[in-house]
C-alpha cells in the first residue's frame, strides 16, 4: 500500500479517541459516582466490574475471529457492523452514566440494588461493543501493512489519539455533569464512525468457513508467542506503577490534594509529544532496537523514584515527564512489530483479528496481574494505605520504583533473546 498521508491516518484512527472514554472513566470515575451519589457498595461494584471484565477477556479471541470474517467480506461490511456496535456502545455508556434517568423511565425506584441491576447488562453491552470496535480499529490498521515506518505511524496515531481521549475524558468528567459527558461521547463516537468512510478501503479475501484458521492458531506461531511474552512483561512493568501511583503520591511524597492531576498530565503529555521523536528513532534503528532503547531509558529514569521521600514534588514531576518520553516507545513499537509478525507468518489479510484478540487478552492480563502482584507484595511487606511507618513506606518505594525496573529489564532480555523472530531491518523507508 502507498504511503498514507495525515488525512488518511487521522480518519483511520479517529475511533481511538472515543474508545478511550470506556477505559479510564469506567475504572476510576464511575465507582466514585456510584458510591457517592447512589450509595452502591464498592465491594459489590468491584465484583461486578471484575466479572464482566473477565467475560470480556474470555470472548476476545472469539470476537477477533468474527472481526476477520467482516474484513474478509470487505470494508463496507465492517462499516455496517460498526454502526450497530456504536449504537450498542452508546446505549451501554448512557445507561452506566445516567442510571437514575433510565430507572425512572422504567418506573423503578433509584436504589443501590436497582442501580447495580441496571449496570450489569449495560457493562456487558458497553465492554463487548467497545472491544469489537477496538478490534476492528486495530485490524484495519494492521491490514494496511506497509513499511516499518508506515506501520509505526499508524500505531503512533492510534495510541496518540487514545492518550488524547484519556485526557479529554478526565477533563470533561471533572468540568461537566454526566449528561454532558454522555453527549460529548456520543458526538465523538459517531464523528469517528463518519470519518471511517474516508479511511483506506481494503480489498476482501473470500475464505471458506472450513478453511479458516482456528482462533487458537496464533498461539502456534513461535514469533507471536515470543512477542506476546515481551508484551506481557513490559505491560506488567508499566501497569504496576499505574496501580500504585495514587498511594505513592499520597503516602510516600505526602503531596497536597490536586497534585495527582499535574503528575498524570505531565506523564501523558510527554508521551504524546515524544511520538514523532520515536518515529524518527524507529526509522534510524528499526523497531526492536528502538523498543529496547525505550525500555532502557525507562529503567534509567524510573529507578530514581526509589530514592524519593516526603516533599520531593519537583523531582517526581521530572520522573513523570521523562518516563512519559520513554513510554512513547511502548506506544509506537509493539503494534508495528505485531503487524510484521502477522505478515511473516503468512496471515496478512486473513487472521489479524485472531492475533489481536489474544493481544487484547494480554493487555487485560497486564492490569490484573500488576494489581495482584503489586498489592499482594505490599500487604506482605507491611504496607497499608495511609501508613507513615518507615518499613511500610520503603516497601511502597520498592514496589513502585524497583519492581517495574526489574520487569522492564526482563522484557528487554526476552526481546533480545527473540531477535531471530522479531528483529527486522528499517530499510526501504
Amino acid at each position: 500500500m502507498k504511503r498514507m498521508g495525515t488525512p488518511s491516518l487521522a480518519s483511520l484512527n479517529a475511533m481511538a479517541l472515543p474508545l478511550a472514554f470506556v477505559s479510564l472513566p469506567l475504572y476510576v470515575l464511575l465507582p466514585h459516582r456510584y458510591t457517592a451519589q447512589f450509595g452502591v457498595s464498592l465491594t459489590a461494584l468491584g465484583a461486578l466490574l471484575l466479572a464482566v471484565r473477565a467475560l470480556d477477556a474470555v470472548l476476545d479471541p472469539w470476537l477477533g475471529q468474527w472481526c476477520d470474517r467482516w474484513f474478509a467480506a470487505g470494508t463496507p461490511r465492517v462499516r455496517r457492523r460498526s454502526l450497530w456496535l456504536c449504537v450498542g456502545l452508546m446505549l451501554g455508556f448512557a445507561g452506566l452514566w445516567l442510571p437514575d434517568f433510565w430507572l425512572s423511565q422504567l418506573g423503578w425506584n433509584v436504589t443501590p440494588v436497582a442501580v447495580l441491576v441496571l449496570a450489569a447488562p449495560c457493562l456487558v453491552l458497553a465492554y463487548l461493543a467497545a472491544t469489537a470496535l477496538n478490534l476492528s480499529l486495530q485490524s484495519w490498521g494492521t491490514r494496511c501493512g506497509g513499511t516499518v515506518l508506515q506501520r509505526s505511524r499508524i500505531t503512533a496515531w492510534r495510541e496518540g489519539l487514545g492518550l488524547g481521549g484519556v485526557v479529554l475524558a478526565s477533563v470533561l468528567s471533572s468540568v461537566f455533569n454526566a449528561s454532558w459527558l454522555v453527549t460529548f461521547f456520543v458526538v465523538l463516537l459517531f464523528a469517528a464512525l463518519c470519518l471511517w468512510r474516508y479511511a483506506p478501503t481494503l480489498g476482501h479475501r473470500a475464505t471458506a468457513l472450513a478453511d479458516e484458521p482456528s482462533w487458537l492458531s496464533p498461539l502456534s506461531q513461535p514469533a507471536f508467542r515470543a512477542l506476546l511474552q515481551v508484551f506481557l512483561l513490559n505491560g506488567i512493568a508499566s501497569a504496576v506503577p499505574a496501580t500504585l501511583v495514587m498511594f505513592f503520591i499520597q503516602d510516600r511524597l505526602q503531596a497536597p490534594a490536586g497534585y495527582e492531576a499535574f503528575y498524570l498530565g505531565a506523564y501523558f503529555a510527554a508521551a504524546a509529544l515524544s511520538l514523532p521523536i520515536w518515529l524518527r528513532v524507529v526509522q534510524r534503528m528499526g523497531l526492536a532496537p528502538a523498543w529496547m532503547l525505550g525500555q532502557a531509558l525507562s529503567v534509567v529514569f524510573f529507578m530514581w523514584a526509589v530514592t524519593l521521600s516526603a516533599g520531593d514534588f519537583v523531582s517526581f514531576g521530572f520522573i513523570c515527564a521523562l518516563s512519559g518520553v520513554a513510554l512513547g516507545a511502548d506506544l509506537v513499537v509493539p503494534g508495528a512489530l505485531l503487524t510484521g509478525v502477522i505478515a511473516r507468518n503468512g496471515d496478512a489479510g486473513l487472521a489479524e483479528g485472531r492475533y489481536l484478540g489474544w493481544w487484547q487478552v494480554a493487555t487485560k492480563l497486564n492490569l490484573a496481574l500488576a494489581a495482584g502482584l503489586a498489592l499482594s507484595a505490599l500487604q506482605f511487606f507491611g504496607y497499608s494505605s495511609g501508613t507513615r511507618s518507615p518499613e511500610g513506606l520503603w516497601a511502597l518505594s520498592l514496589a513502585y520504583g524497583a519492581l517495574p525496573c526489574v520487569l522492564k529489564l526482563l522484557a528487554a532480555w526476552r526481546l533480545w533473546a527473540a531477535r531471530e523472530h522479531l528483529w527486522e531491518k528499517s530499510h526501504g523507508e
